[in-house]
C-alpha cells in the first residue's frame, strides 16, 4: 500500500494496516522536508510516479483536499478496515476508504469512495454515505440517513433516523440534527441550525 498523505491520518491508517497485516511500501507527501513518517519513507509528490499496480490510500483529513488528490492521481485506491471495526451484513464500502477503531457500521449501509468513518463512529443500518465524507470520533448517525459528496460530520454529532445532510455541509460537534440539512450549510447546536451557508466553493 502506498500513502498519499504525510500527517497525523496518516499515522491512523498505517496503523490500521499494520494490524492488519497490510504492507506499507512509502508515502508520498508535497512537503519536500518531510522525508519519514514513524520509521516509512516519504517521496515528494513532485516527482512521484503513480504505481498502477500498488493500492493507494489518500490519508488527507481534509474532504476538499482527498477530492482533489483522488482527480489527481488515477491509481489504484484500497481500504482500511480496522481489526475492531464492526461492519454488518450487505454494507458496501467504497475504495480509499477508511474505518477507524471502534467504529460500528451496521447492515445494508453504503458507504462511498474516499470515505472516513472515524474511531467509535456508530452508522446504523440503511445508511447512504456519499463520497469523501468524513464522519468524525463518537458521532451516531441513525437508520436510513443520506449524507451527500464532501459533507463533515462533527465529533459527537447525533443525526435522528431518516435525514438527510446535503453535499459539502459541515455538522458540528456535539450538534443533534433533527430536520434535513441543505447543501453547504453549517448547522450548529442542539437542536441544529443553520448558522451560515457557503456559496457552493468548496
Amino acid at each position: 500500500m502506498i500513502l498519499i498523505g504525510a500527517s497525523g491520518h496518516a499515522k491512523v491508517i498505517i496503523d490500521i494496516l499494520e494490524k492488519s497485516d497490510v504492507e506499507v511500501d512509502y508515502l508520498v507527501d508535497a512537503n519536500p522536508d518531510i522525508k519519514e513518517l514513524v520509521g516509512y519513507r516519504v517521496l515528494n509528490e513532485r516527482g512521484y510516479v503513480p504505481l498502477s499496480e500498488v493500492e493507494h490510500i489518500i490519508s488527507i483529513g481534509a474532504n476538499p483536499i482527498r477530492k482533489k488528490l483522488a482527480e489527481q492521481f488515477e491509481v489504484p485506491y484500497g481500504w482500511a478496515i480496522h481489526p475492531n471495526a464492526i461492519l454488518g451484513d450487505y454494507v458496501t464500502v467504497g475504495q480509499g476508504t477508511v474505518i477507524m477503531a471502534g467504529a460500528i457500521v451496521n447492515p445494508s449501509t453504503q458507504i462511498g469512495n474516499h470515505c472516513i468513518i472515524n474511531t467509535s463512529a456508530s452508522v446504523d443500518h440503511d445508511c447512504e454515505i456519499h463520497d469523501y465524507v468524513h464522519i468524525s470520533p463518537n458521532t451516531t448517525l441513525c437508520g436510513g440517513i443520506m449524507v451527500g459528496e464532501g459533507t463533515q460530520v462533527g465529533a459527537g454529532a447525533t443525526i435522528i433516523p431518516g435525514i438527510k445532510i446535503g453535499k459539502w455541509a459541515t455538522v458540528g460537534a456535539g450538534a443533534v440534527v433533527i430536520k434535513d440539512v441543505p447543501d453547504y450549510a453549517t448547522v450548529v447546536g442542539n437542536p441544529a441550525v443553520v448558522i451560515k451557508t457557503k456559496d457552493g466553493e468548496k
